[in-house]
């Protein structure tokens, strides 16, 4: 488990910022950032002081599509994902929200009733 936290400052102009804290001292913290499993080029990692770090990267273009995208920030030795950015377009855009929508609520109708057959069956 990673000891690094990355957190999202802000999203312009096809821009991701953040900062990267809890880096052990004197130590660059070593992050890689991936779209479709692969690593994204221009990844910039500077010292922002007080032991923090800036991260930015370009959006790439071909994340934007129908759909969700998903761009991952991950440590770099271990590959434990530490933050994410997605993005989300197009006409399936809505229909995609629902589906998933429609199925966490099925769950949680599914999780219901077993809890209360759980009840039932304890008292």
């Amino acid at each position: 488990m990673s000891v690094l936290t990355v957190t999202k400052t802000r999203l312009a102009n096809g821009q991701w910022e953040g900062v990267i804290t809890d880096v052990p001292d004197g130590i660059r913290p070593g992050v890689a950032v991936r779209f479709r499993d692969k690593p994204l080029d221009d990844v910039t990692v500077s010292p922002a002081g007080n032991g923090d770090w800036r991260l930015s990267f370009a959006i790439p273009v071909n994340a934007i599509c129908d759909g969700i995208q998903t761009i991952t920030i991950v440590e770099a030795k271990t590959g434990d994902v530490l933050n994410s950015a997605a993005i989300i377009a197009g006409e399936t855009a809505d229909e995609t929200m629902q589906a998933e929508i429609d199925l966490l609520r099925a769950e949680l109708d599914m999780l219901k009733r077993a809890f209360r057959r759980h009840c039932v069956e304890t008292a």
